[in-house]
């Protein structure tokens, strides 16, 4: 019945033939082709990441040849086949050390700190919450769908570029040399969810696809595929979800503070003829910057207003900025 239904859902021997080829990296020239494309693509995103280039990230996001031992992890996983499980997931591990030293080489020859603070591209990867995993599982899915199906394999520069794999390694390799580690653990969260996306959809579309029994029938060695096996991959995806879930509630509780203290800061500045400069609440602490002209009214009547909106607990910072010009002229002739 196994077969029967792979057979109905369009594999067959040579569609197992074709990703094992492409996914276990048996043939030195696909591993030396692997290690170069790695390089490169940690070059370029590490530059990307410098520059804060969209365009250029995205470069080694189609570059970056990550995917396929991630890939091979849950190909191999399905099969039962410790020997390929094992060197799949050293790829991955080792890949993902060489992209962080590479980071951090690049962070040797940039003047200054490349942080969240100043650099969107960083911004970006270092805080991930919950939609960081819906996507990358569903972006798992259709890279696993894409493999399985060489009629829709043109969609896997789409899925390379919608999953997030070298960026985040130099970034973290890039906030390790600045200093800023919990940054650099942000940014390996976000690899870790990919991973544990990819492999555990990866594994959820080809044992759907019954690729065991068609690999079985075309006969590959098949080992023994135990709940012990399945319930690590789920354990995988699970034990990124409670940082990620506790990160998605840090973000909606400051969001809620913001929203609750927007139209209060508004209002005092407004009878103060101030304008509302920026508004944030980070680390715990909610940061007003105002701009206008003075004389500077004591800031406690603010905090009495933020008090009286429920906002007793929250430590706040009042930013003054002055508005108004004055000419500088050079005294050069």
């Amino acid at each position: 019945m196994g077969i029967e239904t792979g057979v109905q859902l369009g594999l067959s021997d040579a569609d197992i033939d074709r990703m094992a080829e492409k996914l276990f990296l048996g043939v030195r020239a696909q591993r030396s082709a692997f290690w170069v494309l790695l390089a490169l693509s940690a070059v370029i995103a590490g530059a990307g990441v410098v520059a804060d280039s969209v365009a250029t990230v995205i470069g080694a996001m189609i570059v970056a040849p990550l995917m396929t031992p991630i890939l091979g992890t849950a190909f191999a996983a399905v099969l039962a086949v410790r020997k390929q499980v094992v060197a799949s997931v050293v790829l991955v591990v080792g890949g993902a050390l060489v992209v962080i030293a590479i980071g951090y080489v690049l962070g040797l020859l940039v003047p200054g700190p490349i942080t969240a603070d100043t650099n969107s591209q960083v911004a970006g990867r270092v805080s991930p919450g919950l939609i960081d995993l819906v996507a990358a599982l569903a972006t798992g899915v259709v890279g696993a769908f894409a493999l399985v199906r060489s009629d829709v394999s043109d969609t896997l520069p789409g899925v390379a570029i919608a999953i997030s794999l070298v960026p985040p390694l130099s970034v973290v390799g890039l906030t390790l040399e600045s200093g800023a580690y919990g940054q650099a653990g942000g940014a390996l969260l976000l690899f870790a969810t990919n991973v544990a996306a990819i492999i555990a959809t990866g594994t959820a579309v080809l044992l759907g696809y019954r690729v065991r029994a068609v690999a079985q029938a075309s006969g590959r060695p098949v080992g023994r595929l135990g709940v012990r096996t399945l319930a690590v991959i789920a354990g995988f995806v699970l034990l990124v979800s409670v940082p990620l879930g506790i990160g998605t509630y840090h973000v909606v509780q400051q969001e809620r503070t913001v929203a609750v203290a927007r139209p209060v800061v508004e209002r005092w500045a407004a009878e103060r003829s101030w304008q509302v400069v920026d508004l944030t609440f980070e680390r715990g602490v909610l940061t007003v910057i105002t701009a206008g002209l003075p004389p500077v009214e004591h800031a406690a009547s603010l905090r009495r207003a933020l008090d009286e909106a429920g906002l007793v607990d929250v430590p706040a910072r009042l930013s003054l900025l002055f508005k108004g010009s004055r000419e500088l002229p050079a005294d050069g002739s």
